[in-house]
């Protein structure tokens, strides 16, 4: 039988007796809830919690509730720590050793420029603040959380399949395995989201991930970052790196190794000498022993860099979401904010006042279609921002190298050149035409700053550079606005 990990719900308000433990009962006996969550991570747990405490009755399916281990997930953006606070969860980033984050420091050839979280960006007019953790750790809380919760039953389990009328098409529950055996959980609706990795997004989406990259992430102890409490992004001749504290003494690094780098070939020492001979040079010096020291240990691990655009949900009866129907390089650290921000939304959109029948499939696709636009206004500027700055912090031609520079002249300029970009990337300002408006300013600066440095005997060459810069701006951002618009 499947392992059910459910703390006996406490006692219930004297006008709900019956109902609530009928509830439970029917839950772990007959694995029937008005909800089946599949996946217990940031997402799933998340909105298991969200519509438990609706007075939903929810199952919460999860292959393993070992605390996991991954070095991705591990900085909430200050947009997501406030849908966190909106959520009644700010409690999960308590006793898990969090880090303040401040904003970013963002280093080019040495030179640095801090680019702090907009002034008056909240109501008391202070700055914002992210939080940096051990992942495993915030999904521990949140899963703490979800167990005290007297309309959730957690289950340990593998599922497998879901379950479908064959004659309407309608998703009716999950298949799943347990040591061995089967068993099956059934809800009027079904909540899928079992990650990155997502076994069922082939079966009821069209697009597919892309992954042109990877992280490799090691584990600093007690780095010397060149500014506390900031993230970290180190530009240079090869694709980015990140540095981030995630807790007292412990400090991610994540090196971006794109696909078929010369420099982590095989011939040249594979991924280690990449690292030993490439990355770790173009480090402050600061954080050279730390990081050297965390190599030699060979504690190395990797995680593909994956594009995902959103897509409708149009299946009676299932709705995928999370990583599984959306994803964006997380070089931004976006990917948790989304995830929440659409808890915010669904919380809303599917409340019992707005769908008192969760069976009630047209209403519930008719909500979706609502939630797939209107999360827009914060997930496509999340997840445009971060394919094309990562486009341009990994530039890989002279056009992309111009736009590189353009955009880190432009962080210095400070103010609005400041606040606008990392006001988007905190998932503080949500609206796509700052977005539009920013990136062209840098890529209009980069083509100043080209004809400011070329002798004027170049000026055909500059002209035709110029335009190159130009053409390049647009193909790197339209693509991806565009995909927005598809989906």
């Amino acid at each position: 039988m499947p392992l059910i990990l459910d703390s006996p719900p406490p006692s219930p308000p004297p006008s709900l007796p019956n109902h609530i433990s009928e509830e439970a009962l029917r839950r772990k006996e007959l694995h029937t809830g008005d909800v089946v969550v599949v996946g217990a991570g940031i997402f799933g747990t998340a909105i298991a919690i969200t519509l438990a405490r609706q007075s939903r009755s929810v199952i919460l399916l999860e292959k393993s509730l070992k605390e996991p281990d991954r070095i991705v997930g591990e900085l909430l953006q200050p947009g997501g720590v406030e849908a966190l606070e909106k959520l009644g969860l700010q409690e999960c980033l308590e006793e898990i050793d969090a880090i303040v984050v401040k904003g970013y420091d963002v280093i080019y050839y040495g030179q640095e420029v801090e680019i702090p979280y907009p002034k008056n960006a909240v109501e008391d007019g202070r700055r914002p603040e992210g939080r940096s953790f051990h992942h495993g750790r915030f999904i521990r809380r949140l899963r703490e959380v979800a167990m005290k919760e007297p309309n959730i039953t957690v289950v340990e389990t593998t599922v497998t399949n879901t379950v479908t009328n064959s004659w309407t098409g309608q998703v009716l529950g999950v298949k799943s395995t347990t040591r061995g055996e089967n068993d099956f959980y059934f809800g009027t609706l079904t909540i899928i989201a079992d990650g990155y990795a997502s076994k069922f997004r082939k079966e009821y989406i069209s697009q597919q991930p892309v992954s042109k990259s990877k992280f490799w992430g090691l584990e600093l102890i007690d780095a010397d970052l060149p500014k506390p409490g900031h993230g970290h992004v180190v530009l240079g001749d090869g694709a980015p790196v990140l540095l981030y504290q995630i807790g007292t003494h412990e400090t991610r690094a994540l090196i971006d190794v794109p696909e078929g780098l010369a420099s982590a070939s095989t011939a040249n020492g594979g991924i280690n000498g990449h690292l030993r001979n490439t990355v770790l040079p173009s480090l402050p010096k600061s954080v050279q022993s730390s990081f050297e020291i965390a190599l030699d240990e060979g504690k190395l691990r990797s995680m593909p860099n994956s594009f995902l655009p959103p897509s409708r949900n149009r299946v009676p009866g299932m709705v995928l979401l999370g990583d599984a129907m959306n994803m964006r390089h997380p070089l931004t650290g976006g990917g948790m904010t989304v995830a929440l921000n659409d808890v915010v939304l669904l919380r809303e959109l599917l409340n019992p006042e707005a769908v008192p029948d969760l069976g009630n499939t047209k209403l519930v696709i008719k909500q979706m279609k609502i939630f797939h636009w209107r999360r827009k206004n914060l997930t496509s500027v999340i997840n445009v921002l971060a394919q094309a700055l990562y486009s341009l912090f990994a530039a890989n031609d002279p056009q992309l190298r111009a736009l590189q520079l353009g955009c880190f002249r432009y962080f210095q300029l400070g103010g609005s050149c400041v606040d606008g970009p990392v006001g988007l990337l905190a998932g503080i300002i949500r609206r796509p035409i700052v977005l539009f408006y920013h990136f062209f300013s840098v890529a209009l600066l980069s083509i100043w700053l080209t004809f400011s440095e070329a002798p004027l005997w170049k000026l055909p060459m500059t002209l035709l550079e110029s335009m190159l810069i130009f053409y390049k701006a647009c193909i790197v951002i339209f693509p991806f606005i565009g995909s927005e618009l598809r989906s």
